[in-house]
């Protein structure tokens, strides 16, 4: 069993942990502040074994030159690492769909629809089998085989979206990013409508938006729609990934 750890997600920031049984930690994103992650570590970054970094966005790369100054690969894309002038040997610059590994996690990142260059994770380990985590995207191209748990984003509800733009509580400029940038409940829905769900454990919803969520309906519907255990993302919130449901 591994255990996944929320220490943020949304717009102020994003960071999660992967927990292995033996020990073997892997951080997902480090948009918080680097003392926020080594708070969640019990201040212990020995067994960290490596940071998966999405995107060049502040709130998923804020803590990414301390991550690096204290000794931990980071991997993300080039354009990442270039964007925020990051340039050290622990940098790993990831090969889109081509398998790495970090301890003894397997990994795959894809690319994503944004408006910077991102990619999702296919991360497979002993102890839960197969993890897809998916953020900060207005589409999914990819179809996955049978996964035992997702971390995937459901950013904005299209309906709260369309009536703040109607009332005029909300920018244009934004609204439109959103749109063409962030994966909405109802993609989210269609995404998870396509893939084979039968061996899934957990769905974690990650990144939902301040203004334009509702967690509790977010929750509701996923966990109707998808018949499986649904976790919005919270800070704090820990969850089992296993390969079985018990």
């Amino acid at each position: 069993m591994l255990s996944c750890r929320v220490i943020n997600s949304g717009s102020s920031g994003n960071s999660y942990l992967l927990t292995a049984s033996d020990g073997q930690v892997l951080i997902m994103e480090c948009g918080v502040k680097f003392k926020e992650i080594k708070q969640a570590l019990n201040f212990n970054l020995r067994n960290v074994v490596g940071t998966l970094c999405s995107h060049s966005h502040a709130d998923h790369i804020r803590a990414a030159k301390d991550i690096v100054a204290a000794g931990i690969t980071l991997h993300c894309l080039k354009a990442s690492a270039e964007a925020i002038g990051l340039d050290n040997h622990r940098v790993k610059h990831i090969e889109p769909n081509k398998q790495f590994e970090a301890g003894s996690f397997k990994i795959i990142g894809f690319p994503l629809r944004h408006d910077v260059p991102c990619l999702g994770f296919l991360i497979q380990h002993p102890d839960c089998g197969k993890i897809v985590f998916i953020t900060d995207t207005s589409y999914v191209p990819q179809r996955f085989g049978k996964i035992q748990n997702y971390m995937i984003e459901a950013n904005y509800c299209e309906n709260i979206l369309r009536e703040r733009s109607e009332t005029g509580t909300i920018h244009e400029f934004l609204h439109d990013r959103v749109i063409r940038s962030h994966l909405s409940l109802q993609s989210c829905l269609g995404v998870l409508a396509a893939n084979d769900l039968s061996e899934t454990n957990n769905l974690l919803i990650l990144h939902l938006s301040d203004s334009n969520s509702d967690a509790i309906r977010f929750q509701k519907e996923i966990s109707e729609a998808t018949g499986k255990r649904t976790t919005i993302a919270k800070p704090g919130v820990t969850l089992n990934f296993s390969k079985t449901p018990f």
